[in-house]
């Protein structure tokens, strides 16, 4: 299978990433695999160097250009450039993780050497148009049968253990009781209430690395709009909010950390196993999430802690903070778990299931 693998940047890690001076793609976009910015989603044989895998991300400006000048391509049209790339690999399979920029519209213009084109969605879409690929991928049963009913195909599939995660894990000792890494946005409904309360426990303490929408960062800068006050930080996260990390950052932090918090995005509906479920685990932290349908060895008590509600949540971060030998259970039992059940290995047969 000649693989190509598309992905995209978040506003939040373009402001994060300190770049070092590259002079060819592959050193540029080397670097940037380095980060390990989305890694749970990056198929192995990128990672492994195999011939017939090729990746980029395709809203990278100064990667993409720097690609076009080494292939004599006159073009500053990212569209473009990512099209004579993939004919320029003769993928036959296209995996897209970037499907809001290049849709349906963008799939019609691939060349003809590709046989297939596979996206993966989980997040909220509005009134994109995805019918043009071939298969929808997520391992959100819910949004899955959204795409479904918009004429999609569609397919399970799922992130990875990212075996960067082992050189982290378990290897220091924690510096902080509980962190919070993700996004902060009006999909975040139920998790902002969540975090408000995970903010509001005493005595611990927290790291809250927030990536914000526009709306959150124009309302927590004119606070007195009204009506959309309740797109800002409460009071009780703004006292301690920190800015975003991502990959290699992030596994650092999770790893210093006794509790990983997460909470779904609310468009998951009952569906759990966001991409910081395998992130946390992978990295040795105990998952503190909310209640749900999570994916295969995901259980509570066991590889991970749910909360039902908001009231529960400084009861069992009081518990595993207090029950040193249950923790170190839960981290242990995490761990093995998602490198087990979702080794990089085991990602990628399922792909070639797929494809």
């Amino acid at each position: 299978m000649r693989l190509f693998q598309n992905n995209g940047l978040s506003r939040g890690f373009r402001v994060h990433r300190t770049e070092k001076p590259y002079n060819d793609f592959i050193a540029g976009r080397d670097q940037f695999l380095d980060t390990r910015f989305t890694a749970s989603h990056i198929l192995w044989p990128v990672y492994s160097g195999n011939r017939d895998a090729f990746y980029t991300n395709g809203d990278d400006r100064r990667l993409q250009q720097q690609w076009a000048k080494e292939q004599g391509l006159r073009s500053s049209d990212l569209e473009l450039i990512l099209l004579a790339q993939i004919e320029h690999h003769r993928a036959d399979v296209f995996y897209n993780l970037d499907p809001m920029r290049y849709g349906s519209a963008f799939v019609k213009k691939l060349p003809g050497c590709v046989k297939k084109a596979i996206c993966w969605r989980s997040a909220p879409s509005g009134n994109a148009d995805l019918s043009g690929y071939d298969l929808v991928v997520s391992n959100f049963p819910s949004i899955l049968d959204s795409w479904q009913r918009k004429g999609c195909k569609v397919a399970y599939f799922f992130p990875a253990h990212d075996p960067v995660m082992d050189q982290y894990c378990g290897i220091q000792a924690p510096t902080a009781d509980l962190i919070f890494i993700g996004g902060f946005s009006r999909h975040h409904k139920n998790r902002a209430s969540a975090l408000q309360a995970a903010a509001a426990v005493p005595g611990i303490k927290k790291q809250f690395h927030l990536e914000d929408s526009r709306v959150t960062r124009l309302i927590n800068l004119l606070p007195f709009v009204p009506g959309l006050s309740v797109y800002r930080h409460p009071p009780e996260i703004r006292s301690i909010r920190e800015g975003p990390i991502y990959g290699r950052d992030s596994y650092l932090a999770m790893a210093g950390a006794r509790i990983t918090f997460n909470g779904a995005v609310d468009m998951a509906g009952s569906d759990r196993g966001n991409m910081r479920c395998f992130e946390a685990t992978g990295c040795g932290s105990i998952l503190l999430t909310d209640a749900g349908n999570y994916p295969e060895g995901f259980v509570d008590g066991e590889t991970m802690v749910v909360y039902s509600g908001a009231e529960q949540i400084s009861g069992l971060i009081d518990r595993i903070l207090k029950n040193g030998t249950w923790a170190e259970s839960l981290a242990r039992a995490g761990a093995a778990m998602v490198r087990t059940l979702y080794s990089k290995e085991n990602q990628w047969l399922r792909f070639q299931e797929l494809a």
